[in-house]
C-alpha cells in the first residue's frame, strides 16, 4: 500500500488547509476528521478506483503524524 502525506499549511479555529507532499492536491476543512475525509475524497477524484491502494496521512508539524487511519463511517466496500 502506498501512502500520500498531506501537510497542514494553515491551522486556524474552524479552518485547516493542507497540501499533498507528492501530488498536486490541496484541501481545506473545518476539523481534522473532515480534513481526513476530504483527503480521501481528493484521492478518489485524482486516482479513481486506484485510490484504494493509498493510505492517507496528515501531518501538522515537521515530523508529527496526526492520523493514518481511514475516516470513521467510510464503508470499506468502496475499495472493492
Amino acid at each position: 500500500m502506498r501512502e500520500v502525506v498531506f501537510r497542514v499549511l494553515a491551522e486556524r479555529p474552524g479552518h485547516l488547509d493542507a497540501q499533498a507532499e507528492t501530488l498536486p492536491i490541496r484541501i481545506t476543512a473545518p476539523t481534522l476528521e473532515e480534513l481526513q475525509h476530504e483527503a480521501r475524497e481528493a484521492l478518489i477524484e485524482h486516482f479513481g478506483p486506484a485510490h484504494c491502494a493509498y493510505r492517507v496521512r496528515v501531518r501538522r508539524g515537521p515530523s508529527a503524524a496526526v492520523s493514518s487511519l481511514r475516516p470513521e463511517g467510510r464503508p470499506a466496500a468502496l475499495c472493492r
